[in-house]
């Protein structure tokens, strides 16, 4: 059977430096939202890159290395719980990625940022791609840099809260998920602006 694999593109344009910015954790009950930004070498090419929701654990791990060790520059954003309560998820994940933006060692001339909504960097023109993690190269790396980043803080914070699985979920709203907060309560790292529990039918 033929792959439906199509290699993503590696330059929107060819005239301007561009960072790829997307971000991981949007959707999750608890722990940070997170952003990456990275900007390849104009002649970079990686086969292997793809959307990170399409690549394994393994595979990602592996890919993240090369991203790193291939960049001209990449950053990560990290915005907590406690913020994303006090300013909602969308405008946490807009500074998480200004925030990536901020530290990256080189200044971008163009954003290539995945979905359809970005609030405007001071100073830096950007353009919004629906599925730009299936499209472009900077910003699939960008989705696999910020999935692995906090997907190893979810880790981590699982180690404190074993109870929820966020070894497994990842923070995400799935059905173990939410019977855990149901049974033992919340922990200081749930959004608590969030629905953390469905209706009670769906637990029935």
């Amino acid at each position: 059977m033929k792959s439906s694999f199509q290699p993503l593109k590696a330059r929107f344009q060819d005239s301007l430096i561009e960072a790829g910015i997307d971000e991981a954790g949007r959707g999750c009950l608890a722990g940070p939202v997170v952003a990456a930004a990275v900007i390849f070498p104009p002649n970079f090419n990686d086969p292997e890159l793809n959307d990170s929701k399409k690549l394994t654990a393994t595979q990602r791990e592996k890919i993240c290395e090369r991203i790193k060790s291939n960049a001209f520059a990449w950053a990560i954003g990290v915005i907590d719980n406690v913020l994303i309560d006090e300013i909602n998820i969308l405008q946490a994940t807009y500074q998480a990625m200004h925030d990536a933006i901020d530290q990256l060692s080189q200044k971008p001339e163009l954003l290539l940022v995945d979905g359809n909504r970005f609030k405007p960097y001071p100073g830096i023109p950007f353009r919004c791609f629906i599925k730009g993690d299936g499209r472009f190269q900077s910003i699939a790396a960008a989705s696999i840099l910020a999935k692995t980043h906090r997907d190893a803080l979810m880790q981590e914070m699982h180690l404190k809260y074993p109870c929820y699985g966020w070894d497994q979920n990842k923070g995400y709203p799935t059905k173990f998920h939410r019977q855990a907060i149901k049974k033992n309560g919340i922990s200081p790292l749930h959004r608590i602006s969030f629905q953390l529990l469905p209706p009670l039918s769906l637990f029935d």
